[in-house]
């Protein structure tokens, strides 16, 4: 049992320095070859940031547990918009002024739907793997075409411009930025492997299925690098690129994360997932649109930060109250 949890704690440490690396390594290599700032932050960086969970959800599929794959990609959405998101809050209230987060914020929740849709029948086949990734091929291409059409005074495009400028003008960036991505790609397949065999093994010492295993322990896990990057973010008053990079990953996680583990190992799922898990997760997909964009006009403050760690908390609670109960 102790060397599965140090497994665990190793593979997380892992994923969070791999991922900042690979995120870093990534975004830098788009702009020596040229892309703007916007389209790089958008996609790129917003592929790069669900890299912990793809390459954890493909490992997990790999090895005949694709339930926690699953897990990995609604829990991480859960703890996104509940953890990541209200923690930040809580700590740098903020005001988001781009108009182009609220077109992103539309693609995600059209990916939501697309998601719950292949998901309907309890099962996940390759045509539903196809499904999502066309669409996340679709929605990448949108994403681009919304960016190239920005207003030139978007706040989310001047904040971008800032974030990538450090590395562009030195010498042998290039090589630097492809040496990271590599390094931070092993990290990541290193990482995500001890994490899984350390999930594993503690669900099955305890006697938790394996997608509640996806659902906590996996999905936090993964979700720590985008934690740090907000509360990065926030501190350097960059609150739209914050909020996009919860967005962008959101939006990933539904097509990518669940996509390619099901390319690699269709399988069917319980049915907890469409009765408990997804409706919570559209709960708190709609809770921060009304937030946002509704109710306070742009500006999350740290009393809705407060509701939206009380939501995150209280499906901790259900989920652990019922596996207990299953014991």
């Amino acid at each position: 049992m102790l060397v599965s949890c140090l497994l665990v704690l190793i593979g997380f440490a892992l994923l969070i320095y791999g991922a900042d690396i690979f995120v870093d390594g990534a975004s830098n290599i788009a702009r020596q070859l040229g892309m703007p700032p916007l389209i790089i932050g958008l996609t790129i960086v917003g592929f790069a940031t669900s890299a912990p969970e793809i390459i954890v959800g493909s490992v997990s599929a790999w090895q005949g547990k694709t339930s926690i794959a699953i897990g990995n990609a609604l829990g991480s959405n859960i703890t996104n918009i509940g953890l990541v998101l209200g923690f930040s809050v809580l700590i740098f209230p903020i005001t988001i002024a781009s108009n182009t987060l609220k077109k992103e914020y539309g693609l995600m929740c059209a990916a939501t739907m697309i998601a719950l849709a292949v998901m309907l029948d309890g099962h996940l086949s390759r045509i539903d793997a196809a499904i999502l990734l066309a669409s996340l091929v679709i929605s990448i291409s949108w994403i681009t075409w919304i960016a190239k059409r920005s207003s030139a005074d978007d706040p989310l495009l001047t904040e971008f411009a800032q974030e990538f400028s450090d590395e562009s003008n030195k010498p042998d960036a290039l090589g630097k930025a492809i040496m990271k991505l590599l390094i931070g790609l092993v990290l990541l397949l290193l990482g995500a492997d001890l994490l899984v065999r350390g999930a594993v093994s503690i669900a099955e010492f305890f006697g938790v299925p394996d997608l509640v295993i996806g659902l906590t322990i996996v999905a936090i896990g993964t979700s720590l690098p985008e934690l740090a990057a907000s509360i990065i973010s926030l501190k350097k008053n960059e609150a739209d690129i914050a909020v996009g990079n919860i967005i962008g990953s959101n939006m990933f996680n539904m097509l990518a994360v669940l996509g390619i583990p099901t390319l690699i190992n269709p399988d069917y799922f319980a049915e907890e997932v469409l009765h408990r898990d997804f409706p919570t997760m559209i709960g708190l997909t709609l809770l921060i649109g009304a937030m946002v964009f509704i109710t306070s006009k742009g500006k999350l403050v740290r009393p809705e930060g407060a509701i939206l760690l009380f939501c995150f908390f209280a499906y901790q609670y259900v989920l652990f109250s019922q596996s207990i109960a299953l014991t």
